[in-house]
């Protein structure tokens, strides 16, 4: 397949998770050159890549086209600040992918191989994007563990934790299922001698890595969660028993009192 940017030897690049979700709409003004992902052309010959799980890749895209492109973009949920990473790409032929401070050298831009460089870029952004979600539960939850300890009230505790608890099964649903940061991506099934060239950026941009660890963190926090929340529950359940308990030694001795009395 004829690449989009045939003939350049420098392309810059700019991976970017703008939302939730992105629609499969095309937008105005761009042309649809490959699926899977889904791979666009612009009139002056700039290229984004665009993933149903909020993220577009920009190849050659100048700010104000990568604007309007954003703004087109059918996304639900909008961060307030989009996650961001941006490289360029070196043509070096006969070379093997390396990657060098803000350079990918690769033989060639070839549409295929920037539909996985798309894919291992846009598979860090959300990575990213987590990996700082991920440290600020951890710094929410970890003052409340420590409450718990002291044996403080609980307040509104409960639903703080459920909260977290929730955010943490969402966390893993968009990663690992809508994303898929651990799967091998479609388009390798057509080009199998494309494999080794995926893995070699899997392994610079340490993906199934940094997956793994989100996969365990994910899991500490939801444990720790659900811990906390059971002893919370516990706590609840022990008061409302003694008030049970208070409740029926109050009506024996009124009924002794009533009794004694006539």
């Amino acid at each position: 397949m004829t690449s989009v940017l045939e003939g350049r030897q420098l392309v810059s690049v700019s991976a970017l998770l703008l939302g939730e979700r992105i629609g499969p709409q095309v937008p105005e003004g761009w042309q649809q050159v490959a699926a899977a992902p889904m791979l666009l052309r612009a009139t002056d010959g700039g290229s984004a890549a665009v993933f149903r799980y909020g993220a577009v890749v920009l190849f050659e895209v100048g700010s104000e086209d990568a604007t309007q492109l954003c703004d087109q973009l059918n996304v639900r949920q909008r961060l307030d600040k989009p996650e961001r990473e941006d490289l360029r790409l070196r043509v070096v032929s006969e070379s093997p992918l390396r990657l060098q401070d803000e350079f990918i050298e690769v033989p060639d831009l070839g549409t295929e191989r920037l539909q996985l460089i798309a894919t291992a870029l846009a598979r860090s952004v959300i990575l990213d994007h987590y990996e700082r979600a991920i440290a600020a539960t951890f710094d929410a939850i970890e003052p409340l563990a420590r409450e718990l300890h002291l044996r403080k009230p609980a307040g509104r505790q409960a639903r703080t934790l459920l909260a977290h608890i929730g955010d943490s099964l969402l966390a893993e649903l968009r990663m690992l299922g809508r994303a898929e940061v651990t799967e091998k991506p479609d388009l390798l099934w057509d080009a199998p001698g494309l494999e080794r060239f995926f893995a070699r950026l899997e392994d610079e941009y340490e993906l199934r890595e940094r997956a793994a660890e989100l996969e365990r963190k994910l899991d500490l926090i939801s444990r720790t969660a659900r811990t906390a929340l059971d002893l919370l529950q516990s706590r609840s359940s022990l008061r409302v028993e003694w008030y049970i308990v208070i409740l029926i030694v109050v009506e024996i001795g009124l009924t002794l009192y009533e009794l004694w009395w006539h």
